[in-house]
């Protein structure tokens, strides 16, 4: 059986779709830490909705990628978990 990570070796051979892959790894990496957080802070979408008055719907759509959060809805969420955003801008390397 062919996991995940051995169809993403082989498709990142491809240059147009590692581009494209690396353009979305910021998004990705963003839905990956809200989802992270609220589950080790022990909270549903439910609660951590209920502690920021978002609604748990638009949490949802953010955790499945359906929707973008802007700087002040993660701002929200992370004082709704009791966290500090922190927003880095990196070296690429090139």
């Amino acid at each position: 059986m062919t996991t995940f990570n051995d169809f993403l070796k082989k498709k990142m051979k491809d240059p147009a779709f590692k581009a494209e892959y690396e353009a979305l790894e910021p998004e990705f990496a963003i839905i990956q830490a809200m989802i992270d957080t609220r589950k080790n802070c022990g909270m549903t979408q439910k609660q951590l909705a209920e502690k920021t008055g978002i609604a748990q719907g638009d949490i949802s759509k953010l955790e499945n990628g359906s929707a973008n959060p802007s700087l002040r809805t993660l701002q929200r969420l992370a004082s709704g978990m009791g966290m500090k955003l922190k927003v880095e801008f990196i070296p690429t390397g090139h």
